[in-house]
C-alpha cells in the first residue's frame, strides 16, 4: 500500500524467512491470549510495524494491539508504533471517555509526527495507516485510519469492525473535494493522483485532504466474541474476511493462527508486507487449558515489541518462527 510508482523487487525465499517474526502471550487476568506474525513477504523492504502491549491504567488491565502499515518510508509507521498507545493511556479521559481519548490520541500523535518531520529534509513524504484494538474491561474499542483492517468472529460469523479508507468511497471523495483536493485514477483511485488511501498519519504534503481522524467502533466482550484479527492489507488483498476467520477458528494458539494467516497470504501471491495480530478471548474458557502456551509466551511487553532495526540486527532470532 502506498505511493504511485513505488517499485520494489521481489524478495527471495531466504529474504522472506530472514525478515519474519512471531510471538505472543497471555493476559495476567487470563481473559485473552494474543499472537502476532510479521514478514516482509515478497518486498525487499519492510514498512509494516505492530504493537502488542498490556498495561495498567487506574487499576484497570488494558490490552493495546495495533498494526501500522507505512508508505513513503518507515518514519511515520515507526513513530506511530512508538507513540500512539503511550499518548492514549496518558489521556485524562482514557477510562471515562475512551472514544474521545482515542480520537484525541490519533490526532495528537499525527500532529507531533508532522512537527518532528519539519526538521527532516526528505524527498519522500512518509505516512502510515493504523488499525488498533483496545481492550478495557468488557469493552473492545476498534479504531482505524487507512486500509489496514480489523475483523472479529462473533458466534462464528466474520464481521469487519473497521472501514477501509479509500479515495473512491463516496463520503471520502466528497470530503477531499470539499477541502479543495481531487481524486483520480492512476492504476487505482488516488488522492491527488498519488496516494491510494484517503486517511493516514503523516503525508504532510497531502495533510489538508488525508486526515488522521479515526473511525471508532465499540463491541461488547462476551461469550459470543471469539477472537479478532488485525492485519495490514498484505493479508486482506488476497484473503477475505470470511476466509481469515475460518482459518483462525480451529487454531487455539493465536501465534500459530497469525503465522498461518501470514503464510497463506504469501502463498496466495500477496505482493506486500504481511502483518497479522490475533487476539483470542477466553471469557468462557477454562484458563488452565491455556496455561502452558500462555506461560511459554507470556514475556514482558518490551520483549514482545520489536522495531525493524532489531529485525535487521537479528536480535529477534530467538523468537523467529522460521516460516515463510
Amino acid at each position: 500500500m502506498g505511493y504511485l510508482n513505488t517499485v520494489v523487487p521481489a524478495a527471495s525465499a531466504s529474504q522472506v524467512n530472514g525478515s519474519s517474526a512471531s510471538g505472543g502471550g497471555l493476559s495476567q487476568n487470563g481473559k485473552f491470549s494474543y499472537g502476532y506474525a510479521s514478514s516482509a513477504g515478497k518486498r525487499s523492504s519492510m514498512e509494516d510495524f505492530y504493537e502488542t502491549r498490556i498495561d495498567g491504567v487506574d487499576g484497570e488491565l488494558v490490552g493495546l494491539f495495533g498494526v501500522f502499515d507505512g508508505h513513503g518510508g518507515v518514519r511515520a509507521a515507526e513513530y506511530v508504533k512508538q507513540n500512539l498507545f503511550s499518548n492514549l493511556i496518558k489521556h485524562p479521559k482514557f477510562i471515562t471517555d475512551t472514544k474521545s481519548a482515542i480520537a484525541d490520541a490519533y490526532n495528537h500523535t499525527d500532529s507531533e509526527f508532522l512537527k518532528s518531520e519539519n526538521n527532516q529534509n526528505q524527498n519522500r513524504d512518509a505516512g502510515s495507516t493504523a488499525s488498533t484494538a483496545i481492550l478495557v474491561g468488557d469493552r473492545l474499542l476498534v479504531a482505524n485510519v487507512g486500509d489496514s483492517r480489523v475483523v472479529i468472529s462473533r458466534g462464528g460469523t466474520a464481521i469487519a469492525v473497521s472501514r477501509d479508507h479509500k479515495p473512491d468511497q463516496t463520503e471520502e471523495r466528497q470530503r477531499i473535494e470539499d477541502a479543495g483536493g481531487f481524486v483520480m485514477w492512476a492504476g487505482t483511485w488516488r488522492v491527488g493522483g498519488v496516494l491510494a488511501v484517503s486517511r493516514a498519519f503523516g503525508d504532510r504534503l497531502l495533510k489538508q485532504f488525508v486526515v488522521a481522524d479515526p473511525d471508532i467502533q465499540e463491541e461488547v466482550i462476551d461469550g459470543s466474541l471469539e477472537f479478532l484479527i488485525l492485519a495490514s492489507d498484505g493479508l486482506w488483498d488476497v484473503v477475505t474476511n470470511e476466509e481469515a476467520v475460518a482459518m483462525v477458528k480451529p487454531i487455539e494458539d493465536p501465534e500459530q493462527a497469525a503465522r498461518t494467516l501470514m503464510q497463506e497470504a504469501y502463498q496466495r501471491g500477496s505482493a506486500d508486507n504481511i502483518t497479522c495480530v490475533v487476539v483470542r478471548f477466553l471469557v468462557n474458557k477454562n484458563n488452565n487449558s491455556h496455561h502452558e502456551s500462555g506461560h511459554r509466551n507470556n514475556v514482558k511487553q518490551e520483549n514482545n515489541t520489536m522495531t525493524h532495526r532489531e529485525l535487521e540486527s537479528g536480535s529477534y532470532r530467538q523468537r523467529n518462527s522460521g516460516h515463510n
